[in-house]
């Protein structure tokens, strides 16, 4: 069954309280969060958010406006899903901008419902909010269609939330996630290795450290013995009973794959036990030659939006595949997005040999050939994507994605490109608060 089905459609049926003041007679609705909140199309998000749930019993889902307003304010402004909850609370702006009548002294809902509401809705809804943030964008005049069909593509990496892999560190969780598991489970071992394990690898780093790598190798194929021990021990002990097969199976894979794995092997590894879907990708850095997680492309305008430099499209792509074979299926769904035909695409050197159809709408950095002026400007713009990527990191929760398995992975980058681009649009209205502030003093004076 899936997570949509367990449930009956969600309804809004919020209302004032008669014993309490309603929230816009208490806040400031000039301020640009409750602006924001009037311009955003929210039976849009309704109709795309409600599509996960199918009619029939059970109790209803929370208000799609509940759920949305508060996936943007997790993105807009960095926050975990506790401190989400907890702002929430103590924040009336939060409260209006999510639907509230009144202010709310409790959490109508539970901290998992978040999990559970991006875990339904995926990549492909959860890129409304993304779609509607450009359309308010258009509505507000941040951002014109000339700017949607001259695009600049990227990709960066986005990091997961693991440990820097070591062998010596994956066996020893390995070893231990498999000693926890059989005790809960009062699968009797005939013994666990905590104490010789912990030490082997303690001293492979202190070898390694050292240099002494013949000795760091020696600990090192003690842990891998050890662990190889434990998994024969198991298998043993459950053979015969499915159930138990069942509840180890998945460990005892990964547990096998990082006994036989080595550092220099081509092909598919095991970086982190609990994000088995880890990929290392190397994005030639000084600072960071290899960093473990996925690679994601980045689209935006190569012109100069009023507004700022909006995030046109953010997609994870999986497997480490080369750039210039990522571009096709990238533009496609910009366009999808968008609903605007792309007229030229600027990209890197990274990008060379890509397998767009229509090559002429393609243009590379340092490209000579059939370059006029004007697009000579626009190709100067393409360095334009690469402080987005490091605000998209540092400021909408790209920087460590904390979402589990590759669905979280494609959703991370969507929410943060959605966060990213509604903090523009907050940014525009609180400008165009202060402007209209001094136009409107010398009337009141001379009134």
């Amino acid at each position: 069954m899936a997570l949509g089905d367990a449930m009956a459609k969600p309804r809004d049926d919020r209302q004032k309280d008669l014993l309490r003041p309603a929230l816009a007679a208490i806040i400031d609705l000039g301020h640009p969060l409750v602006r924001l909140a009037g311009e955003i199309d929210w039976g849009f998000l309704d109709g795309r958010f409600a599509s996960v749930c199918a009619a029939g019993p059970g109790q209803p889902g929370l208000p799609t406006r509940l759920v949305a307003g508060l996936l943007i304010l997790k993105h807009l402004h960095d926050l975990s899903d506790e401190v989400l909850c907890a702002r929430w609370v103590e924040n009336p702006y939060y409260q209006f901008f999510c639907g509230e009548e009144s202010f709310q002294h409790r959490l109508p809902f539970d901290r998992s419902s978040l999990t559970r509401w991006r875990q339904r809705l995926g990549e492909e809804h959860l890129a409304a909010l993304l779609q509607e943030s450009l359309s308010v964008a258009h509505k507000l005049g941040a951002l014109a269609t000339k700017d949607l069909e001259r695009v600049v593509v990227d990709t960066t990496v986005q990091p997961k939330a693991i440990a820097h892999p070591t062998d010596a560190r994956l066996c020893h969780r390995a070893l231990g996630k498999l000693v926890d598991l059989a005790r809960r489970h009062d699968v009797k071992l005939r013994q666990s290795y905590a104490r010789v394990a912990k030490r082997a690898a303690i001293m492979v780093g202190r070898y390694t450290h050292a240099h002494q790598f013949k000795r760091a190798r020696r600990q090192l194929k003690f842990l891998r013995t050890r662990l190889g021990r434990v998994v024969r021990d198991i298998r043993r002990k459950i053979a015969g009973d499915e159930t138990l097969k069942k509840r180890f199976a998945d460990l005892l894979a990964l547990a096998v794959r990082v006994q036989f794995q080595d550092h220099r092997q081509r092909g598919l590894k095991v970086y982190a036990l609990h994000a088995p879907e880890v990929e290392c990708i190397g994005k030639g850095k000084a600072r960071a030659p290899y960093e473990f997680g996925c690679k994601v492309s980045i689209a935006t305008p190569a012109t100069k939006p009023k507004g700022g430099q909006f995030v046109l499209h953010a997609q994870a792509l999986h497997g480490n595949p080369y750039d210039g074979h990522t571009l096709r299926p990238v533009i496609a769904e910009l366009e999808k997005l968008t609903g605007i035909e792309t007229r030229r695409i600027h990209v890197d050197k990274g990008y060379r040999g890509h397998n767009h159809t229509e090559k002429f709408r393609v243009w590379i950095t340092g490209q000579v050939p059939r370059v006029t002026q004007s697009i000579r400007r626009e190709m100067k713009r393409r360095a334009a994507v690469e402080p987005v990527i490091g605000h998209l990191k540092a400021e909408h929760r790209m920087d460590r994605n904390y979402l589990k398995g590759r669905n979280g992975d494609r959703a991370n980058p969507v929410l943060a490109a959605a966060g990213y681009n509604f903090s523009l649009l907050l940014r525009r209205l609180e400008r165009l608060l202060r402007a209209l502030i001094p136009a409107a003093v010398p009337r009141l004076k001379s009134a």
